[in-house]
């Protein structure tokens, strides 16, 4: 196995990873927790999944052949309630996913070295990948954040419970 193989498969790995904490959210919310905005400056759930998914399908598109920032995004109409409900906000997560997960299913390593462009800027392909590594779950991130405010004490935890670290740990060092 060489280092660029397991690069590619450690980053499907994560992304994927971050994907599922996102889908873990969404279940434990109605269409109103979606459009949930902590105030007028912060975005909804459903804005943020415009924003990736949005990304996504321009990013990773024609990943290794055109540039990834398409002519027929329009970035700031992301950022605009849609009034998308659940299910069509859900459905267009996934089609972010597959796009991004597919293109990177696809790739090889000698891919890695090459460059594409996203805005003109040229990147190495491994950097355009660790460019995404830090972008999506950034946002995954704030999902899971309003996902929690949302949900209130009905939420499921998605990681290790408050107080529960050494519980896990001692399970974990079980496993091994």
């Amino acid at each position: 196995m060489t280092i660029e193989s397991i690069f590619l498969q450690s980053a499907i790995k994560r992304l994927s990873y971050y994907k599922e904490l996102g889908d873990k959210t969404f279940v434990q919310l109605n269409d109103a927790g979606f459009h949930f905005q902590p105030n007028d400056a912060s975005n909804s759930i459903a804005i943020i999944i415009q924003h990736v998914a949005g990304n996504m399908l321009s990013r990773w598109t024609d990943f290794l052949t055109t540039d990834g920032e398409k002519d027929w995004r329009n970035r700031d109409t992301e950022f605009e309630e849609q009034h998308l409900d659940k299910d069509a906000l859900i459905a267009f997560w996934e089609r972010g996913w597959q796009c991004c997960l597919g293109a990177l299913n696809a790739l090889t390593a000698d891919d890695l070295l090459k460059t594409i462009y996203i805005r003109g800027e040229g990147l190495l392909v491994a950097d355009a990948i660790n460019r995404q590594l830090a972008h999506y779950p950034y946002h995954v991130g704030q999902i899971v954040y309003i996902g929690k405010i949302v949900a209130g004490n009905n939420w499921n935890n998605l990681s290790i419970a408050k107080g529960q670290s050494t519980q896990f740990n001692n399970q974990m060092n079980k496993k091994g």
